[in-house]
């Protein structure tokens, strides 16, 4: 039922939740998250996003697939882009359709801490100053946070 999207090119968030409503009237919530990227206090020219195509769709796809099992969801899409991300543009969107709210929050919250944590991608930080970080690992407070996920 879900679908789980890798690409380069920027989505239209707004445009992602009408299509998962449309013609629906047994949804009665939408949840959505949209992660930007920050400037980190000005020092950030972008955020290089590297992944193993193929692998990184079936992955999430894996996780949306777990999400639907776990609660009654009536439609997800999540977007993932890689490349070069300026500050402002936007990284990510998670949109998840149920008929109640908690569902829908639940489910998208899970799914944004999977991409935080589990999800196949490789992120480093390309300065103004024209250094390039290294690959950034995941925080010690996101996997606390994903942790919750795996419990019963």
């Amino acid at each position: 039922m879900g679908a789980a999207r890798v690409q380069r090119e920027d989505f239209d968030a707004a445009a992602e939740g009408r299509a998962l409503t449309k013609g629906r009237y047994d949804i009665g919530a939408l949840a959505s998250f949209i992660g930007l990227c920050r400037d980190e206090g000005g020092r950030l020219a972008a955020l290089e996003i590297e992944h193993y195509p193929g692998m990184a769709e079936a992955e999430i796809a894996r996780v949306i697939a777990a999400a639907e099992t776990r609660w009654p969801l009536l439609g997800v899409t999540v977007i993932h882009r890689h490349g070069a991300i300026k500050p402002g543009e936007q990284i990510v969107y998670v949109g998840v359709a149920a008929a109640h709210r908690g569902e829908a929050f639940a489910a998208a919250e899970m799914l944004i801490d999977y991409l935080k944590t589990g999800a196949p991608f490789w992120k480093r930080a390309r300065g103004r100053d024209g250094t390039v970080g290294d690959w950034v690992e995941a925080q010690a407070s996101d996997t606390a946070q994903a942790a919750r996920w795996t419990k019963p």
